[in-house]
């Protein structure tokens, strides 16, 4: 095959694979640039192909060009974050990884693959600008706090902050790690916690803050599987102006909730080196920004959760067994409704009387035929799904000052039916028809379990997201 079959035929896989991929020769021609490039930098494939990328790309600085750095130093650039103007002068910020091509101890070639970020950048610029002002408000309602009133001193309305006093339950199982998180309170220990979906894992987080002696300071919070390892870097630690393309002076959460407490909620999802970094920070108590090369000390208290068990996620590579260790010096496992079914009554009272007040109704009661409904459902999204269900049923209500079972929007789980082959019988649909509805309330059951999140929910199910997706949209599920 000559070379020019062999280009044909890795521009062909470009298209086919999707990424945005640039390929230069050894002379910096380029040869491979496909149309998600060419999307990605809003520049036809005809500008670019066939022409010396410095020409094209002039506009990026010679020193920070991972293509020139690939062709001429042989060295790999992964996961490397960019933020530059494209030629019409709009700011793009990608992820790159780039690899030198060698060839009997020569580079012949080299091979970009970039992901667009530029959304998801923004946003993180976004979280940091309104952390920032909103510590402005955090300061102005520190005096106010126990006062009662849902408006600050200032007249705006106070954010919602969660104490001991909002979280209900009378289970042994419930008042047992109560009055540990209140023991926690009272301390400057780390916090590890772990409970399902729903359980109230940042009520009890901010409670132990709000009932501490930190309580005047910052509460901030971060999910981790919210943002790429590149970007959480960034928002966890700051970014300092020349430490990567576009960078600009912005301290991080660290800085930001210094003298306070910082949820790191999924901490499980940080990418397994930056929790390597993040232990560093905990155990040396200074952070240093990206790109950065001064020490800045900082007094973070860190709570941080799971929805798995920890020992799991250990064996499974996703978190570090000393990470986890340093944080788990109190330990709060929080139990799920479906363990705690005796707490339901007193949920239900107090989720009647929060959204009779938001949707003025005046239901002032669930008949004993609603309680047995609810408390003979598993609730695998715990104390969230119940208080969704409670809320779509005040909502939907009209004069009524009861709630009764048909009020109640609960499905009924597949596993909690009788046995798949009575139910097949019973149904009288087809074998095709009955998996698809075994199918259909799976997948239901894990994106709700996974608060929609289609990546999680995919690695659940053990499918390949494509494939989960076309399942949600051909159930109807999205």
């Amino acid at each position: 095959m000559r070379a020019k079959d062999y280009q044909a035929v890795l521009r062909k896989a470009s298209e086919i694979l999707g990424s945005a991929i640039h390929v230069v020769d050894a002379q910096g021609v380029t040869i491979i640039y496909n149309e998600a490039m060419a999307k990605l930098e809003k520049i036809s494939v005809e500008d670019v192909l066939g022409k010396p990328f410095r020409e094209v790309f002039s506009y990026i600085p010679e020193d920070e060009s991972t293509l020139r750095r690939a062709l001429s130093e042989g060295k790999e650039t992964t996961d490397k974050q960019q933020t530059y103007l494209n030629v019409y002068g709009k700011e793009i910020t990608t992820i790159n990884t780039t690899v030198p091509i060698e060839v009997d101890g020569r580079v012949v070639a080299a091979i970009e693959v970039a992901r667009d970020i530029t959304e998801i950048k923004n946003m993180s610029d976004t979280i940091l600008e309104l952390q920032e002002e909103t510590l402005g408000t955090v300061r102005t309602q520190a005096q106010d706090d126990d006062a009662g009133s849902r408006l600050g001193k200032d007249g705006k309305p106070k954010l919602k902050r969660y104490k001991f006093s909002s979280l209900i339950g009378e289970s042994p199982q419930f008042k047992a790690v109560l009055e540990r998180a209140k023991k926690a309170a009272r301390t400057d220990a780390a916090v590890f916690i772990y409970g399902e979906t729903g359980t109230g894992k940042e009520l009890f987080a901010q409670s132990i803050h709000y009932d501490g002696s930190r309580k005047h300071k910052p509460f901030l919070a971060q999910n981790c599987a919210a943002l790429p390892e590149s970007l959480l870097e960034g928002i966890l630690f700051g970014t300092a102006k020349g430490g990567f393309t576009g960078a600009v002076d912005r301290a991080g959460l660290f800085e930001q909730a210094s003298g306070g407490t910082l949820l790191l909620d999924e901490i499980s999802a940080m990418p397994y080196a930056l929790q390597g970094k993040l232990l560093r920070v905990l155990q040396e108590d200074y952070i240093r920004r990206v790109g950065g090369s001064r020490d800045i000390p900082v007094d973070v208290r860190i709570i941080a959760t799971v929805n798995e068990p920890a020992q799991k996620l250990i064996e499974e590579g996703t978190l570090r067994k000393d990470l986890y260790y340093r944080l788990n010096i109190v330990n709060l496992v929080i139990p799920p409704l479906r363990e705690r079914k005796e707490d339901i009554p007193v949920l239900v009272a107090r989720f009647l009387e929060k959204h009779n007040a938001r949707y003025g109704k005046e239901v002032w009661m669930a008949s004993e035929k609603a309680l047995e409904k609810l408390q003979a459902y598993d609730f695998p999204g715990n104390v969230r799904e119940l208080e969704n269900i409670i809320m779509s049923a005040v909502s939907m209500a009209d004069q009524e000052h009861v709630l009764n079972e048909t009020d109640l929007s609960i499905e009924r789980s597949y596993h909690e039916t009788s046995p798949f082959i009575s139910d097949f019988v019973r149904e009288r649909s087809s074998l095709a028809e009955y998996l698809e509805n075994i199918e259909k309330t799976v997948i239901k059951r894990h994106l709700l379990n996974n608060e929609g999140n289609i990546s999680k929910t995919a690695k659940d199910l053990g499918m390949v997201r494509q494939n989960l997706q076309h399942k949600i949209k051909k159930y109807g599920l999205g």
